[in-house]
């Protein structure tokens, strides 16, 4: 629905689903990712592979594009609230 729209096209209605949807994804990927992780030092720490632990810790990196274009929503939506 919203691909090919900027965030400047889409309605404030619009905005805020995106904004829901985004949220929710971002939570769930978060939650795999923090369980992963977990794992991924249990399993160094078990096999005495430290590197691993770099790995685990790196990876929450991933979730970056992700809480960047929820800060783009969030800001959308308090300037067209100040409106």
């Amino acid at each position: 629905m919203t691909k090919n729209k900027k965030l400047s096209e889409l309605t404030l209605n619009e905005l805020y689903t995106e904004k829901k949807k985004i949220k929710g994804i971002l939570m769930g990927f978060g939650i795999v990712m923090i369980i992963a992780c977990i794992i991924l030092i249990a399993v160094a720490v078990k096999s005495k592979n430290y590197a691993l632990i770099a790995v685990a810790s790196g990876s929450i990196i991933t979730l970056l594009p992700i809480t960047t274009r929820l800060g783009q929503i969030d800001k959308e939506i308090k300037t067209r609230e100040q409106k």
